[in-house]
C-alpha cells in the first residue's frame, strides 16, 4: 500500500550539517559502491543501482550517524563515556565509533539477540549487557544507566547529529549518480529517510524520495495521517531493523515535509527481495535492507527511473538466514512443504518417491512416522520437503499425488 506525505514543521537538520557530517566521516566510513541490477532494470523499464550500505564497515549505515553524535560530544561528555540500546546495527555502529574517538561505550542488547551481533558488538570494542527480551525492555535499561551514571544516550535515530550523519549516503548518491530520479529507502525509526532526504531534496528538488516500511511494523502511515507520531502496538517483521513501534519526533517532521511516499511491504515480499538480492546481485543483505527492493517488485511500473534503492544493512543472523531463504523459495513457488497419509505397508514410501520423481519434485527431507494417536493401525504419516520449479509446478506436484490416490493434509 501506498501513503502519501503529510506537511509538517520544517527540518531541523540543514545540508550545511550533511556536509559538515561528510568531511568528519572522511577516512572513517567507506564511500560504499553503486551497482546496477539489470533484473530490476528490465522490471522497472528504467536503471535501477543499489545503493551498497550492506558493504559499510560495521555492515551498517549506522556508523555514519553514532560517529558523528559522539564527536560532537563536548570532553567532560566524552569522559563520562556513552550508552546504547540496540538488537544489532546501532551497537556496532556505536561501539565501533567509539573506539575510533577513545570513548568508553556501553550497549545494551536483548537476552535474545544473534550471537554473532553480540560478538561483533564486544569486538568493535564495547561492553555489551543483555536486558529484557525486546528493544523496549533493553531501551528502559539502558536510559537507566544513564540516569545513574551520567553516560550519554546515543539515540538510533531521534537526534540532528545522527541524521545528518545518515545524511551523508543521500550526498554520496547524487555524486554517483547524478541522473537519479527515485531514491528508495527503507524506514523504520526514520534516521536515515530523513537525513537523505535533507541532502538531496536541498540539492536536487525534483527527485522523488519513497520510504519503505514492513506492513507489520509501518508506524508512519497512522502517524502522517495524525499529523504527529504515534505508536503501534506489537509491531511484527523480521527485519529488525525497522521494526520500530514509533517514528522519531526529530526525523518524523523532516519525513513529513521532505519524502514523497511512504509505502508498506508483505513478509513475503521482503523474504523474496532478500533471495533476489542474494541469488541476482551475490550481495547479502539483511531484511530491513531489502525493504526498498521489495518495493520495487511489489510494483514495478510505478517508479520513475533512474532508481536508486538503499541496501542499508547486511547483519542477518545465519539461522534466520535460512529461514527467510526458505521462506522466499515458498513465496516463489521453488519450495512446498506437504503432509500425507499413505498405508503403512512395505514398499510403500518407495512407491510415493516414484511419484514424485515421475514430476521431477526433488526431494529435500522427509519425515517418516508409524506410530502416533493420531494414526490407524495401517497408516503412516509423511512430511515432504521439495524443491520445486514455480507456482505451476507446486500445483502439478499436487495433481499428482491426488492422482495416485494419496490423501494431502497440509
Amino acid at each position: 500500500m501506498n501513503y502519501r506525505k503529510a506537511s509538517l514543521s520544517l527540518p531541523s537538520v540543514t545540508l550545511d550539517d550533511v556536509r559538515g557530517a561528510q568531511k568528519m566521516l572522511s577516512g572513517v566510513a567507506r564511500v560504499t559502491a553503486m551497482e546496477g541490477s539489470r533484473h530490476l532494470t528490465q522490471l522497472v523499464g528504467a536503471p535501477v543501482h543499489f545503493k551498497c550500505e550492506n558493504l559499510q564497515r560495521t555492515g551498517s549505515f549506522k556508523l555514519r550517524g553514532a560517529y558523528v553524535r559522539i564527536a560532537g560530544l563536548l570532553p567532560e561528555e566524552r569522559a563520562a563515556g556513552v550508552v546504547a540500546a540496540s538488537a544489532g546495527n546501532h551497537a556496532q555502529g556505536v561501539a565501533l565509533a567509539s573506539s575510533l574517538l577513545g570513548v568508553r561505550s556501553t550497549v545494551f542488547m536483548p537476552k535474545g539477540a544473534p550471537l554473532p551481533k553480540i560478538s561483533a558488538t564486544k569486538d568493535y570494542g564495547a561492553e555489551v549487557r543483555l536486558h529484557g527480551h525486546v528493544v523496549d525492555e533493553t531501551l528502559a535499561a539502558a536510559q537507566e544507566y544513564a540516569a545513574e551514571t551520567g553516560a550519554v544516550f546515543i539515540h538510533p535515530f531521534d537526534h540532528p547529529d545522527i541524521i545528518a550523519g545518515q545524511g551523508t549516503v543521500g550526498l554520496e548518491i547524487l555524486e554517483q549518480c547524478p541522473e537519479a530520479r527515485t531514491i528508495v529507502v527503507g524506514i523504520g525509526g526514520g534516521g536515515l529517510a530523513a537525513g537523505i532526504a535533507i541532502a538531496v531534496k536541498a540539492l536536487r528538488p525534483d527527485v522523488r524520495i519513497v520510504g519503505v516500511q514492513a506492513a507489520g511494523a509501518a508506524a508512519y502511515p497512522p502517524s502522517l495521517a495524525a499529523g504527529r507520531p504515534v505508536s503501534i502496538e506489537n509491531p511484527a517483521t523480521m527485519a529488525d531493523g525497522i521494526k520500530v513501534g514509533r517514528p522519531g519526533d526529530v526525523p518524523f517532521g523532516i519525513i513529513g515535509d521532505l519524502v514523497d511516499e511512504v509505502r508498506t511491504v508483505t513478509e513475503d515480499e521482503l523474504s523474496t527481495a532478500l533471495l533476489l538480492c542474494l541469488e541476482r546481485a551475490k550481495l547479502v543483505v539483511e531484511p530491513a535492507g531489502a525493504s526498498p527492493v521489495a518495493a520495487l517488485l511489489s510494483d514495478p511500473g510505478s517508479f520513475e527511473g533512474p532508481v536508486v534503492a538503499v541496501l542499508s544493512g547486511g547483519n542477518v543472523d545465519p539461522l534466520l538466514l535460512q529461514r527467510i531463504l526458505r521462506h522466499g523459495m515458498a513465496a516463489q513457488g521453488r519450495y512446498l512443504a506437504v503432509r500425507l497419509r499413505l498405508t503403512d505397508r512395505p514398499g510403500a514410501l518407495a512407491t510415493l518417491l516414484g511419484v514424485l520423481s515421475a514430476v521431477d519434485a526433488n526431494v529435500l527431507d522427509v519425515s517418516h512416522v508409524r506410530t502416533d494417536p493420531r494414526l490407524g493401525l495401517t497408516e503412516a504419516e509423511v512430511e515432504l520437503h521439495l524443491e520445486t520449479k514455480g507456482p505451476a509446478h507446486c500445483a502439478e506436484v499436487g495433481q499428482a499425488l491426488r492422482d495416485a490416490g494419496y490423501t494431502v493434509i497440509g
